[in-house]
């Protein structure tokens, strides 16, 4: 029996990798299995279970428990990074900035709540820091002020490390329940709230739209498509043209509007007023794909497949000139983009075309349109960019007025480098398209990794410092994590109508939370606004964190 003892409690290699895949079994069986009517922590059970284990002597090998904490966290913020990235930019002209202003006054709050609470009870600040990272659940915030007060006195203060694994469990129990607060202030219904954004999908969503224009102003009879744009001072796309006389063709940059001609314009929403300088709009038409002329011109979406276009401008591509198609717009990450000649064609992208029936069939096959070639993973991306994200995660940055500089940390940097390789990776020919099962296959291997890891190390010194006094840490850390929350959320819900899956990836992302974006993921499995929120204000937060943590042990002791 002695081999089952040391199965179970000598620290080893083979010890903990048995451990750690306990903990996230019994995590996630009881996931499945213990829920209040629709609700469940989730993933979350595996943290609560690697505590419970550890508190009876189930422990990881040191090096073992860094390593799947850093790397499970790096495996989740990297596949969140990598899914958002296309769609991360075009999020800021669609209210990222308000999204981020949210996201620093939560941060501010909590630091605030912290000073606070120091001055109120006389906590030692060191400890406070502490707990101000295990309420808002950052641990790179913790692993910075560790290191500020090494690199200031030489030597560690437990007190930091305790304050946070006491603070941990009930931050993220915290962050999740004051989501459910914010539904239950403003009685949320999720099925009439996703209603509601699909509704204003073609207004939040997607920047483009279609509008039929019978041509009346003499002043365009006989121009060009591309004179007329040049004229107007805008980007657009003109897709066909019905003539006076009935007939209908494919149009280019050189075809000829005369007046009494109705021509399909693709363009950005808010050019409305501008297009009707020439002429009356018919119409819009949100659906192209879904009509159909009589005399043989289709529209259909194909989906790019071939790897050799990727990163490859549209213009380059000579598709109207030598198959007498033409492109109207380019559909990614859910986001329709006008496609202009210079557009970057990304793997994944469905692609609206109109033309004859069997010129649009030649061009299918151009692009691949085999959503099977799609399934195949492309993992040179992923561990480049974790690569990547690691050395810009310990790059120090100084900063003027402090004696120590700060770091972003590996969870801080992997995002960053996922984000701009899912953006720009194309531009350069690298293929970055995973599949959604695959990315999700990520997300849950690392958040799984990283929630035992942190279970199994706080455990040991959480019912001890809890019963010596440390409980009021865990009361203390419930209001740093939630004052804020509430403050902020029903100032964003009330005052911005901000839609409630987007309010929860702000609260999960200004506070660093991975388990509280999966229990906003499970509640919006229809949507991607909790993981585009998240992703929005995560790189800043991050760096708040991080830098607040330092600040307050390099400026206060």
């Amino acid at each position: 029996m002695d081999f089952l003892y040391h199965l179970f409690f000598t620290p080893s290699i083979t010890q903990s990798l048995f451990v750690l895949t306990l903990t996230i079994a019994a995590g996630i069986f009881l996931a499945d299995k213990l829920k209040i009517k629709s609700f469940s922590l989730g993933v979350t059970w595996i943290l609560f279970m690697g505590i419970l284990l550890s508190h009876f002597g189930m422990r990881l090998e040191p090096h073992v428990e860094s390593f799947a904490k850093d790397f499970g966290l790096i495996l989740f913020v990297y596949s969140i990074g990598l899914q958002v990235g296309p769609s991360f930019f075009s999020s800021f002209g669609k209210g990222g900035l308000k999204l981020n202003m949210l996201a620093t006054a939560i941060v501010g709050l909590a630091v605030l709540t912290t000073f606070c609470i120091h001055w109120i009870t006389g906590t030692d600040i060191a400890t406070m820091v502490g707990v101000l990272s295990g309420a808002v659940t950052n641990t790179p915030g913790l692993g910075a002020a560790q290191q500020a007060w090494f690199d200031m006195f030489g030597s560690p203060n437990p007190d930091i490390a305790t304050g946070y694994a006491v603070a941990y469990p009930l931050g993220v129990v915290g962050i999740i329940l004051s989501m459910m607060i914010i539904r239950w202030i403003f009685r949320i219904n999720l099925h009439k709230e996703e209603s509601k954004l699909k509704a204003n999908d073609s207004e939040n969503d997607n920047p483009t739209t279609a509008w039929d224009i019978r041509v009346t102003n003499q002043s365009v009879d006989g121009e060009t498509v591309y004179e007329v744009q040049k004229t107007l001072g805008i980007q657009m796309v003109v897709s066909r043209i019905i003539r006076k006389d009935g007939s209908e063709e494919v149009a280019d940059s050189q075809s000829i509007i005369s007046v009494g001609d109705t021509i399909r314009v693709i363009a950005e929403k808010d050019k409305e007023r501008t297009l009707h300088l020439l002429g009356e709009i018919q119409g819009t038409e949100k659906h192209e794909e879904q009509k159909k002329n009589v005399k043989g011109l289709v529209s259909q979406r194909i989906i790019m497949t071939k790897a050799e276009l990727n990163g490859k401008k549209i213009g380059s591509l000579n598709i109207r000139s030598d198959h007498h198609v033409n492109i109207t717009r380019v559909t990614r990450a859910g986001i329709d983009l006008l496609a202009t000649p210079e557009l970057v064609l990304q793997l994944g992208d469905r692609i609206m075309v109109v033309g004859d029936q069997e010129d649009v069939k030649r061009v299918a096959n151009i692009f691949g349109n085999t959503p099977a070639r799609l399934d195949i993973p492309n993992l040179m991306p992923i561990f480049l960019g974790i690569a990547l994200g690691v050395v810009v995660g310990t790059l120090p940055i100084a900063i003027p007025g402090l004696s120590q500089p700060f770091k972003l940390g590996l969870a801080g940097g992997s995002l960053i480098v996922a984000i701009l390789i899912g953006r720009f990776g194309p531009y350069y020919h690298l293929v970055t398209f995973t599949t959604t099962s695959a990315n999700k296959m990520l997300r849950e291997l690392g958040i799984s990794l990283f929630l035992a890891a942190v279970g199994l190390g706080a455990g040991q010194s959480f019912i001890p410092t809890i019963m010596e006094g440390g409980y009021m840490w865990i009361l203390y850390g419930v209001i740093i994590t939630m004052l804020p929350l509430l403050i902020v959320g029903v100032i964003a819900r009330m005052a911005m109508k901000i839609d409630y899956f987007t309010l929860m990836g702000l609260i999960a992302g200004s506070t660093t939370d991975p388990p509280a974006l999966a229990y906003a993921g499970a509640s919006s499995p229809n949507n991607d606004q909790a993981s585009v929120a998240y992703a929005t204000v995560y790189p800043l937060t991050m760096f708040l964190r991080v830098m607040c943590g330092q600040l307050i042990i390099l400026l206060c002791c």
